[in-house]
């Protein structure tokens, strides 16, 4: 079985859901991994990892709608606030979402569905250099 990993390093410019499926597939690819997995692992407790659709942005931009209004920017609401409003709302945005996804490899590509893509969503509303580590396991 075959190893392969690599970090991806992105800076983001603040709220907001940004497409990494593009540079997944091209760590993929550089592995020469034929059939396995992808782990992919957001090292970051403020923003989180997502598969969703990719061809209608209404869907992003209402996902983003929907969370801001579940975990509001408020910060008489919240203890945690050393590092600004934004900051605990992000650390929940985080905990209801995920830091991790797995996704298949088949014929050294990624094995999503025709309207998915990978996305770092970005809780925080300044800039972050945000990294994920690119695993993939295989034959």
């Amino acid at each position: 079985m075959m190893h392969h990993q690599q970090i991806l390093k992105l800076q983001t410019r603040g709220q907001s859901l940004y497409p990494i499926t593009g540079a997944v597939g091209e760590v993929v690819n550089q592995s020469g991994v034929q059939m396995g997995l992808c782990t992919l692992f957001l090292r970051h407790t403020s923003a989180s990892l997502l598969i969703q659709e990719n061809a209608d942005p209404d869907v992003l931009a209402d996902l983003e709608s929907f969370l801001a209004k579940l975990v509001p920017e408020d910060a008489r609401s919240y203890r945690h606030n050393a590092e600004g409003p934004d900051d605990m709302p992000a650390h929940i945005r985080t905990a209801l979402t995920h830091t991790s996804e797995n996704i298949p490899v088949s014929d050294g590509r990624l094995v999503l569905g025709t309207w998915q893509g990978i996305y770092i969503w970005e809780h925080r509303r300044h800039r972050q250099l945000r990294e994920v580590v690119v695993h993939i396991a295989g034959n």
